[in-house]
């Protein structure tokens, strides 16, 4: 989640849940989608696949949908889509399609680079497939500035990770009413129409373009939203679906209410609570070893949490060159995402600037398609209800400090973009979300996520009608590029031939934050692992 995923529904698990085996035989008959699904009967797009330019080990393509499927003969637009080739010979099942979440992930870009966390027996059971969603990346996308210049002059001018003080506040807040503005000038049609339905009904297009009777597919963080979004669009049309860490789509639809909401989207998805455990987490696990394995330890927890306080008060009150608090707590909260190398690389920048020590700047990404903010921002404000009034995000702010601290003043104003947003989505999907599909769903939640925290992944099981909760005892956001042998194991068999994990079932991440030992795995409870089946 780029972000980044409520109260807990009202769905219970069906009885069709029992059984934690989905035959071969029932990967069958499809039942009637709803009627918000239905639309002018649209033809597959054609895929003309060609070794990638970027890495010819993937195949790329460009897929033509219509901008808007209720009228299908106006505007069209591009998807740009890639694949690996599935390595089993003569072993082939079908397409796994992969969402690595966002909104604004570019799957062109990040599905090859996440592609060797794939379980070995998927890569070779499955072509995988991904796409850069509409108005993404590659894609026909959002682009509200007429040069890189101009959108480098932007960004310099806006305080980093979240304002702090009320200059900064007027900053901000002027300068993402000037990125609504420009917006609307270059594409107000585009901005009405890349929503998660409408990105729903591509992820059908692309479906039926490869040819199979059903989705198989992997989404990841908001990627989850978009995949409970087409089950229950499409229900029939699911043959089996994994969604690695979790969006309550009651939270993400704000009950499906039209009224502005009292919290912005990323409190009501409890990504401030769930930033701040984690945290938590880190300077405990920091704490309790020692500086060759964290070098941000100060020999115990309580120490530890001492020092991270007063770094944050001086750095409130006295930045070190660029980094300021602001920028330095967003920093960590996305440094929070990945534990290896994250957490260590995460340890040795507070240390730098403990220290009075700049740290050294990231490496400069690979050359990557144009992934200015307005493109997550297009999704996310125009399909997910925020309050309006740029004046109370920091009232929010201050509320949200006493019940989650630095993280929740970063993720209070992370969705006030969307208070001075032009647009609204054409086409929402806000439910009903429990349409029984084809085959029950499987989600995968982490204990310690700061994005999407595993209570989210308690509601989504309640909320959906046919699904399975796995919980992944471990940290970091999505357990894709968090691994755990035994969760590979069960998704594997799961995506192979239908198994489900038994009712219950846990599995711990390999390798624990800061461990002086190799990669451990398995089951913790619920049931044994599946040996041989992923590497």
């Amino acid at each position: 989640m780029l972000i980044s995923g409520f109260p807990a529904g009202r769905r219970r698990y069906a009885a069709a849940l029992a059984a934690s085996v989905i035959g071969s035989a029932v990967f069958g008959m499809p039942e009637p989608a709803p009627a918000a699904a239905r639309a002018p009967s649209v033809p597959a797009p054609q895929l003309n696949w060609r070794p990638c330019t970027r890495d010819s080990a993937f195949d790329c393509a460009t897929a033509k949908v219509p901008l808007d499927y209720r009228r299908p003969g106006g505007r069209t637009i591009e998807l740009a889509v890639v694949k690996r080739k599935a390595t089993g010979p003569g072993s082939r099942i079908g397409t796994l399609f992969f969402s690595p979440g966002g909104p604004g992930g570019p799957g062109t870009v990040q599905m090859p680079q996440q592609y060797e966390h794939f379980p070995r027996q998927v890569r070779e059971r499955f072509d995988i497939v991904s796409w850069d969603p509409r108005g993404i990346g590659y894609s026909t996308a959002v682009n509200c500035f007429e040069s890189p210049g101009e959108a480098n002059a932007w960004i310099a001018g806006r305080p980093a990770g979240f304002p702090v003080g009320g200059q900064e506040r007027m900053t901000w807040i002027a300068a993402y009413r000037d990125l609504a503005r420009r917006c609307h000038r270059r594409d107000p049609e585009l901005l009405r129409h890349v929503s998660t339905a409408d990105t729903a009904l591509d992820l059908d297009q692309l479906r039926r373009a490869v040819g199979d009777p059903q989705l198989t597919f992997l989404g990841a963080s908001y990627g989850s939203f978009l995949g409970s979004t087409y089950a229950n669009l499409f229900p029939g049309k699911v043959r089996a679906m994994v969604l690695d860490s979790n969006v309550d789509p009651q939270a993400w639809t704000n009950h499906a209410s039209p009224a502005d909401p009292r919290l912005p989207i990323f409190l009501r998805i409890g990504s401030d609570r769930g930033a701040a455990a984690t945290l938590d987490r880190f300077l405990t696990l920091c704490g309790s070893t020692t500086t060759a394995r964290c070098a941000f330890s100060a020999g115990s927890p309580r120490a530890t949490r001492g020092k991270f306080d007063r770094l944050m008060r001086r750095l409130r009150e006295h930045p070190q060159g660029t980094w300021t608090y602001g920028g330095t707590v967003g920093n960590l909260v996305y440094a929070l995402y990945t534990v290896h190398p994250g957490w260590t690389e995460l340890a040795t920048r507070l240390q730098d600037l403990w220290q009075g020590r700049t740290p050294r700047p990231a490496p400069p990404p690979p050359a990557v398609p144009y992934l200015g903010e307005e493109q997550a921002a297009a999704v996310l404000c125009a399909d997910s209800p925020n309050p309006r009034d740029p004046g109370a995000y920091h009232a929010i702010e201050k509320a949200d400090a006493l019940r989650a601290g630095d993280a929740g003043r970063f993720w209070s104003w992370a969705a006030e973009p969307c208070a001075t947003w032009p647009a609204v989505a054409a086409n929402r999907y806000t439910g009903p979300w429990n349409h029984p599909t084809a085959h029950p769903v499987l989600l995968v939640g982490t204990t310690y996520d700061p994005a999407t925290p595993y209570q989210e992944s308690q509601a989504l099981a309640k909320e959906l009608a046919h699904a399975r909760l796995l919980t992944h005892h471990g940290y970091g956001h999505t357990a894709l590029v968090n691994p755990s042998s035994c969760v590979n194991d069960y998704e594997s068999r799961y995506f192979i031939d239908g198994t489900l994990p038994p009712a219950g079932a846990t599995c711990q991440q390999d390798t624990p934050p800061f461990a002086a030992t190799g990669p451990r795995g398995g089951v913790a409870t619920g049931g044994g692992a599946m040996a041989g089946l992923a590497s």
